[in-house]
């Protein structure tokens, strides 16, 4: 049975805060069951052999520091194991996990994350429109990242944003496969010299797709990597509460002042995409008993083929069929079913307009 934390959790985290030290201490210090989300962007081990050159031969600002260093992949395997059991404490029952990889990690994180018990969702490739090239010549252009979303477990009632992410993508499914651009211009985070904050900074534009799909306003969204402070940034922008785990602070001193400036959007209602079941249901006859649709109205089929008459009880009947708006429409066509909102239409102005236009007239009265 599941059980939820004390309401209590929420007072006791440190909200939009960071808090420097190893993220494996920090998390089992944490409340259990108390965190919405974590996003992970751990060091991808890359096993790197000596400095690379571009053909002019200057040096490629590559991942060389000392947290993306272990000794072999056992000691790897174990740093994974042990803050993804801390990671999983904490998760809510309903909580979820991103983590994003390259070729050197993701696969060794995936396979741990199922040994944990942990609920593989997508996992979803970042297609970078500008990687970086392959300067050696030997291997294809790394041109992607791999994330992997998984719930706490295999019963969890996991949130996802459905129509968000469809409006987010011009009103069609968003896709496992997401083209953004790397961290550059502006975006990319400087220390005083100019040089780059942090060497594997990931674009707001990943993260506020993340952070969109898979909370609500008001979600905690923890980060134990959490580097230069993207995570924060776009949850503080997107009206979630955030807590970054860093260990450097170098780093935690760009974060800060990064998420300082960042305006939170202020007015909730633009940062909440309803979906269609929060939606009050307006029955068909509501139209009719205010006033919407007169009994004896003629509605007429997209396509203009068939037609049907509007009776005071919210049925309709036409030349051979009698029911609702959607037990009619199937009838006239054959078919098995039939969405009569969208199905039959009103003449207005000269044009045909899908009845489903005076439904939501009512729900806007209603909101």
């Amino acid at each position: 049975m599941k059980t939820k934390p004390p309401k209590s959790d929420l007072k006791s985290l440190p909200l939009d805060s960071i808090l420097r030290g190893d993220c494996i201490a920090a998390m089992n210090a944490l409340p259990e069951g108390s965190i919405d989300m974590i996003f992970a962007d751990p060091p991808y081990n890359l096993q790197l052999e000596g400095e690379l050159h571009r053909p002019n031969n200057t040096k490629v600002d590559a991942v060389d520091d000392d947290w993306d260093k272990f000794a072999d992949f056992a000691t790897y395997d174990g740093f994974t194991e042990a803050w993804l059991k801390a990671a999983r404490r904490i998760l809510k029952d309903d909580g979820t996990i991103w983590v994003i990889g390259s070729y050197h990690n993701i696969f060794r994180v995936g396979a741990k994350l199922q040994d944990l018990g942990y609920w593989m969702l997508n996992d979803v490739v970042w297609r970078k429109t500008n990687p970086m090239p392959n300067f050696r010549g030997r291997r294809f252009t790394n041109a992607h990242e791999t994330m992997i979303w998984c719930s706490k477990s295999k019963d969890s009632r996991h949130q996802f944003n459905y129509e968000s992410m469809k409006a987010l993508n011009d009103d069609l499914q968003m896709r496992s496969d997401w083209l953004l651009p790397i961290c550059t211009g502006n975006e990319r985070i400087k220390d005083e010299k100019g040089n780059k904050g942090h060497p594997t900074q990931k674009p707001e534009a990943l993260l506020h797709r993340i952070i969109m799909a898979s909370t609500k306003p008001g979600d905690v969204v923890l980060d134990p990597f959490f580097g230069s402070g993207t995570t924060g940034a776009v949850a503080k922008r997107l009206g979630r509460r955030w807590i970054g785990l860093e260990r450097d602070e170098t780093y935690i001193g760009l974060a800060k002042k990064r998420i300082a400036a960042v305006q939170p959007v202020t007015d909730p209602s633009l940062l909440h995409t309803p979906s269609k079941r929060e939606e009050p249901r307006i029955p068909f006859g509501w139209l009719i008993e205010r006033g919407l649709l007169p009994p004896g109205e003629v509605l007429h089929s997209l396509n203009g083929r068939w037609t049907a008459k509007v009776r005071a009880d919210g049925t309709l009947i036409s030349a051979d069929h009698r029911g609702s708006i959607h037990q009619v429409g199937a009838a006239v066509q054959g078919a098995p079913a039939c969405n009569g909102w969208q199905f039959w239409c009103i003449q207005r102005e000269g044009q045909l307009v899908p009845i489903d236009y005076l439904r939501q007239q009512l729900r806007a009265e209603m909101h």
